[in-house]
């Protein structure tokens, strides 16, 4: 059995991270979260890879930070043993590849703040997901920045403020997710999704996605400024024009990456 904290598999240009410490409910500790932003780079620069999945292993996606490597430790140490466990936030944005969530079970505190994170959610029925830190007398600062992104500012603050936990389906409603599916079909929905999006130009996806994330936070102008210059950029290039004119003569693509 393999006991490394992430395992990657790739297949059919869909690289799949799991991570892999279902025994302790696939909580981050030093080791997982250095690994996972590993991963993640390593996938990114893959010229085979076109979109990346993040699952768990076990009967959980995340449940969190694990505690045991809480105490002992000066200002300056929890804000780098943090800083840490936050960086897959950062890993994620500024990805050129779409990044899919799979999860099932429990997703809690750095677990829902990994949903949030990825670009798309597909999530298992009867899937719980809390900010629970405030349980605990902390409080889900890192993943309440993805978070906000995702949901209203009151269902975020509902959450990071009570600790509550809600189901997959409310999660679907309020905007955290994108498809909750039968435990049973969640691998199935989930590569199907990784799949849908392989199908597309590889570069209007990476640089759709790049765009997206640069005009998420510029004055409202500026963003439409940035947006249209990327798309005319993307306009420049052969995929973009493979892609037209397989449009009007009738026929799927041939995507070249460039």
């Amino acid at each position: 059995m393999n006991d490394r904290p992430v395992i990657v598999d790739r297949k059919d240009h869909i690289g799949i991270i799991s991570l892999n410490r279902p025994d302790q409910f696939n909580t981050f500790n030093t080791a997982l979260a250095t690994e996972l932003n590993r991963a993640l780079i390593e996938l990114d620069n893959d010229a085979e890879i076109r979109v990346v999945v993040i699952r768990g292993i076990g009967k959980a996606f995340s449940a969190g930070i694990d505690v045991s490597e809480y105490f002992g430790k000066t200002q300056r140490e929890y804000y780098e043993w943090v800083s840490l466990m936050e960086r897959m936030v950062h890993v994620i944005a500024y990805m050129k590849k779409p990044v899919i969530a799979s999860a099932h079970g429990f997703a809690v505190a750095n677990g829902a703040g990994l949903i949030a994170a990825c670009d798309l959610a597909v999530v298992a029925e009867g899937t719980k997901i809390g900010a629970t830190a405030i349980n605990v007398g902390l409080f889900c600062m890192g993943p309440a920045v993805p978070m906000s992104r995702s949901l209203g500012r009151k269902r975020c603050l509902e959450m990071l403020l009570t600790g509550d936990m809600i189901d997959a389906h409310t999660a679907e409603q309020w905007g955290l997710v994108n498809k909750v599916v039968p435990a049973e079909k969640l691998e199935e929905a989930t590569i199907g999704l990784a799949q849908k999006l392989a199908e597309k130009s590889p570069l209007a996806l990476q640089m759709g996605k790049r765009a997206f994330y640069g005009m998420s936070d510029m004055e409202y102008g500026k963003a439409l400024e940035y947006s249209n210059e990327v798309f005319a950029a993307l306009c420049t290039t052969e995929d973009a024009e493979e892609g037209i004119k397989a449009f009007l003569e009738k026929r799927k693509p041939v995507w070249k990456g460039r």
